[in-house]
């Protein structure tokens, strides 16, 4: 091989070898580059998680807050009406009462 020829192998290896470095260089600053923004994603991600379920509790507190006053404005109608008219009371529970038991026996009864 002449002189020329070798140093010209050699000068190709070297840019080559150069070449591979600076692709691992690139490659490793694009993994870490990705790490670093899946971790912000990740971190995001659970962010908006986090405020979902709090705004969930949030809301959820507010309509079972108005579920228990519905139920104590129920509760102080039907006690007024009570205290008004306790017969009435106790003759609609009765019905109530025996049209409930009609019902769950329907299909039993000879």
């Amino acid at each position: 091989m002449p002189a020329n020829t070798a140093d010209t192998v050699q000068t190709a290896a070297e840019d080559a070898k150069a070449a591979a470095a600076s692709i691992a260089d690139a490659v490793s600053q694009l993994a870490s580059q990705a790490e670093a923004n899946f971790t912000e994603a990740a971190k995001r991600l659970e962010r908006v998680v986090t405020e979902g379920v709090e705004q969930l509790r949030t809301q959820s507190g507010a309509y079972t807050d108005t579920a228990g006053e519905r139920v104590d404005e129920a509760q102080r109608y039907l006690t007024e009406r009570v205290r008004e008219k306790p017969l009435m009371a106790a003759g609609a529970a009765l019905g109530l009462g025996v049209l409930i038991g009609l019902l769950l026996a329907g299909g039993r009864t000879r």
